[in-house]
């Protein structure tokens, strides 16, 4: 792997945040159940918090291009403080919501905040065009695996708070303390970064509005339309709502269910790393959509599965496709625009795919009336399919800035 002087520290600041977003993830809502909240206004809370980190998120990413990423980045890492620190200490309700929602907090156990679109500018920088995707294949990588292990270490860390005897909410207040202790050490770290380590190579474009020139705006903006397709379209089937599904439609255990979702998490690690052997033989663009469109299709005949074997069995060999177009997808958008517009390009499809991504586990709920019908799996699929034949419909014929 092709890597600048920057990209391994990236790749090492991604693996301590996500694994902090993993760790704290396991007890938001919990805490925010013990502090009185009702899980309607726990749910509402959850869709302000995403909201409020898609709208922070493009913001600072607008301005990134002009400050630098890293800059950027270390004014966003203190909300981290700020938000463990505040759920830890607070003790009216209104404190407790203010928390949550400017705290960068991960719903998922993955990225939250502004990080993801600005560290892909960074490495986009870094690295050679030709090695985008493979890098961006393991920026993903990483920060799945950490997060993993941030969520075990989550639990290991209860079980074992209570061995010792203390407390619940004693030990959610640690965690929430040693979050918070991770957002001043990333306050640091970012600091020490390059505040914009190719500024000297760039030639300024005319920016305009949103960090990008005319020309980009219009592709940015009809990829960041198709893109919140997709992520509302993956909210049906976040994993959550499989689990809830699988269980009654074929009555399988949480034993059962949770080495199905081991097996897809797996595989869905490998399909990052395939993406960039599948990409240098047949382009970007066809890798988004050539990986994509069977993978949804293999979702969709979930469902229509007899029995649980075969409903796995679809599942797992979705999965060894469907994360393919996530490193792509991300080489694509650095590869579509100049390298002063990657930060506003980056911010701006991140925050609408999270802003999408927002209702859909809402609508999954009411699709879940009749589970039998797989309807959320079928929905899911069928949008994901218009998504893949809309995107190669409209940027098949689009040539890129950059090779890539």
């Amino acid at each position: 792997m092709s890597a600048g002087r920057l990209a391994p520290r990236i790749l090492v600041v991604k693996g301590l945040r996500t694994f902090f977003f993993g760790w704290l993830s396991v007890i938001v809502a919990l805490h925010l159940a013990r502090a009185g909240f009702s899980t309607r206004t726990i749910a509402a809370i959850f869709t302000a918090t995403m909201v409020e980190d898609a709208v922070l998120t493009s913001l600072l990413s607008v301005v990134a291009g002009r400050f630098g990423a890293s800059r950027v980045m270390m004014l966003a890492a203190p909300l981290m403080a700020f938000g463990g620190a505040m759920l830890a200490t607070a003790q009216a309700p209104e404190i407790l919501v203010i928390g949550a929602i400017v705290g960068t907090l991960s719903l998922n156990g993955q990225e939250a905040g502004p990080f993801l679109p600005l560290e892909q500018a960074m490495l986009a920088d870094d690295v050679p065009a030709a090695a985008h995707t493979r890098m961006f294949g393991w920026y993903n990588l990483v920060g799945f695996l950490a997060a993993g292990v941030g969520s075990l270490a989550a639990g290991a860390w209860l079980r074992q708070a209570s061995l010792l005897g203390f407390d619940e909410a004693w030990a959610y207040r640690a965690m929430l303390w040693t979050y918070a202790a991770a957002g001043v050490a990333l306050t640091v770290i970012y600091a020490r970064f390059p505040s914009n380590p190719r500024s000297a190579a760039i030639q300024p474009l005319k920016i305009s509005t949103l960090g990008l020139t005319p020309p980009s705006r219009r592709l940015v903006l009809q990829l960041s339309a198709l893109q919140g397709l997709d992520s509302l379209a993956g909210g049906f089937i976040v994993q959550a709502v499989l689990a809830y599904w699988f269980h009654e439609r074929f009555g399988a255990d949480a034993a059962t269910l949770g080495s199905l979702f081991f097996g897809t998490n797996v595989l869905s690690a490998v399909s990052f790393l395939a993406a960039s052997r599948v990409a240098n033989r047949i382009g970007l663009l066809n890798t988004m959509v050539f990986t994509h469109l069977p993978s949804n299709l293999l979702l969709m005949l979930v469902p229509l599965m007899p029995s649980l074997p075969w409903a796995a069995a679809m599942l797992l060999a979705r999965h060894l496709l469907s994360q393919m177009d996530v490193p792509t997808r991300q080489a694509y958008t650095m590869a579509l625009v100049a390298p002063e517009e990657r930060a506003a390009a980056a911010g701006i499809t991140s925050s609408v795919r999270a802003l999408a991504q927002a209702f859909g586990p809402a609508l999954s709920g009411l699709a879940m009336a009749t589970p039998w019908t797989g309807l959320p799996l079928l929905l899911s699929g069928g949008l994901k399919v218009v998504y893949d034949l809309s995107l190669y419909a409209r940027f098949r014929s689009v040539p890129l800035a950059r090779a890539a």
